[in-house]
């Protein structure tokens, strides 16, 4: 009988050699026949799953987001419920940052697909900023229910806030990568942000949220 083919495991194993070359020699030197060596598998069967570069990297960002995504739900199921919204944002955003073998490469990842796709057609009209978006528009819309809850000042623009701590989780994940500060310092810098959001430690109650604010169960 012929063997059969386990489509989306092959697909996988090719992914992952990827992200592994990307974690040692960065995305830009990465190519179809240097992945194909590093999966273990034959040129032909790269190009057989993957017709371009492009779309290769690209599904390496789907599969790296995927992956993140579980990551979040685990450490959210992790929380204590109810908890307050500042302790779910930080949750939120500290999975992002590159303080693991896993959030490293998704970081790394992504950052080198952006930069290459600052000038390569092929890789820019792929919608890798799809993921981001949608980050940014959940983290509108909890900073919204934490509004509506008392928890955030009325006037405070919910979706430029969103926008602000995605562009400053983007910078601190890069200046780890780049070993401007470890992963520690950036968690810290986090902190003093959403303390700046959220309103100062002695105006909390014991669980992050201010007295009488909302919590998300």
């Amino acid at each position: 009988m012929p063997k059969i083919v386990d489509h989306a495991e092959r697909r996988a194993v090719i992914i992952e050699g990827l992200v592994r070359l990307a974690g040692r020699s960065g995305l830009h030197a990465v190519t179809m026949r240097s992945v194909a060596a590093e999966a273990g598998v034959s040129l032909r069967v790269v190009q057989y799953y993957f017709e371009s570069k492009a779309e290769l990297m690209h599904a390496a960002l789907r599969y790296l987001e995927e992956r993140s995504g579980a990551r979040w739900a685990a450490r959210l199921a992790r929380l204590p419920s109810p908890t307050s919204t500042r302790t779910y944002v930080e949750a939120l955003l500290a999975e992002s940052l590159p303080t693991t073998e896993q959030s490293r490469d998704f970081r790394l990842v992504w950052t080198s697909y952006a930069v290459l796709a600052m000038t390569d057609p092929e890789l820019a009209a792929k919608p890798f900023v799809e993921g981001p978006n949608r980050f940014e528009q959940q983290l509108a819309d909890v900073l919204g229910r934490a509004q509506a809850g008392g928890e955030l000042a009325p006037g405070l623009d919910v979706s430029a806030e969103a926008a602000r701590l995605l562009s400053l989780n983007h910078g601190l994940g890069t200046s780890v990568l780049v070993g401007q500060r470890t992963a520690e310092a950036a968690l810290e810098v986090l902190k003093y942000h959403l303390d700046s959001v959220f309103g100062p430690p002695e105006r909390r109650d014991g669980t992050g949220a201010r007295e009488g604010g909302a919590h998300v169960r």
